[in-house]
């Protein structure tokens, strides 16, 4: 009977024993087992990995063609200001593939193209951007592949706000509630794009001739570019005959929109600023030459 009971104790404690050795060996493993060094968050089923590593200092960059600087990441943001080339910035992030997130020198903070024509990052390697796995969107969010075309949108769109604007000849340049040609065009391309053109048209053309932009037939010109015209001399093509147009004076500045049309203000009676037909008027016979100023 002792033996018996002898037996029993034995077992009980040798049971003991033994769950104590594995609670030991599996709290080791625990204690060993490594930690993941990428959090993961999960929205709609798709799993995502956060870059722990992105950089955290700011590089520098050097402005390398004219870019607009924008407040979102897209060709819809508004101009912020264009930053004109040779100009540094710092760069507090790459927002994704096509997009720099940047701050100027008078500290401005907005977004710019990611492409290399138009920004340079200084140092070798480029900013990281927030996560390691970029988010497929539907839209690229990224700039005009010709930053210029997006500058001219602006313009345009500016100068069509002003529809109706009464004509003043020799209105003043320090507010927009007149206009005459010259001061239409300078304002609008100064308030759009940031450039700021010659105060009147013969000095507006001699800037384009500088440029080196100059196209002396309307077909050759691209919607936004500059047109010049000389004085009036008849309604009709032979009023024009013989008429040597290199030395003619330039009278009158528009903005070509394209399709035969110019955005322009010229008299009283015209109603202000308004767009119209030049292609076989008198505006046609008129005109000197054109060209971009962006």
């Amino acid at each position: 009977m002792n033996n018996k009971v002898n037996k029993l104790i034995n077992m009980k404690t040798f049971s003991k024993s033994l769950l104590a050795l594995t609670t030991i060996t599996l709290s080791a493993q625990m204690l060993a087992a490594p930690v993941s060094a990428a959090p993961r968050s999960v929205d709609n089923g798709t799993s995502y990995s956060y870059n722990m590593n992105a950089a955290t200092a700011a590089q520098t960059a050097t402005i390398q063609s004219s870019v607009n600087m924008r407040d979102a990441a897209s060709t819809s943001g508004q101009v912020i200001r264009k930053l004109a080339q040779g100009e540094a910035v710092s760069i507090l992030e790459k927002t994704n593939a096509n997009w720099y997130k940047v701050k100027d020198s008078q500290g401005n903070v907005g977004f710019v193209s990611a492409n290399s024509s138009y920004i340079k990052v200084n140092g070798a390697s480029n900013p990281s951007t927030g996560s390691s796995n970029s988010i497929n969107a539907n839209n690229s969010n990224k700039d005009d592949k010709q930053p210029i075309s997006s500058s001219v949108e602006d313009v345009i769109k500016t100068g069509m706000t002003y529809l109706g604007t009464p004509y003043e000849f020799g209105s003043n340049r320090s507010n927009t509630q007149t206009f005459d040609c010259s001061d239409f065009v300078r304002h609008i391309f100064k308030q759009s794009a940031g450039v700021t053109l010659p105060a009147d048209s013969r000095q507006q053309g001699a800037y384009v001739k500088d440029k080196g932009t100059a196209k002396n037939s309307i077909s050759q010109l691209k919607r936004g570019d500059l047109m010049f015209f000389m004085s009036y001399k008849g309604s009709k093509a032979s009023s024009y005959a013989g008429v040597n147009k290199n030395t003619e004076r330039i009278t009158h500045v528009g903005v070509y929109l394209g399709n035969g049309q110019v955005l322009h203000t010229y008299s009283v009676d015209s109603g202000g600023v308004r767009v119209d037909t030049i292609t076989g008027k008198a505006w046609e016979h008129r005109f000197l030459y054109g060209g971009s100023v962006l």
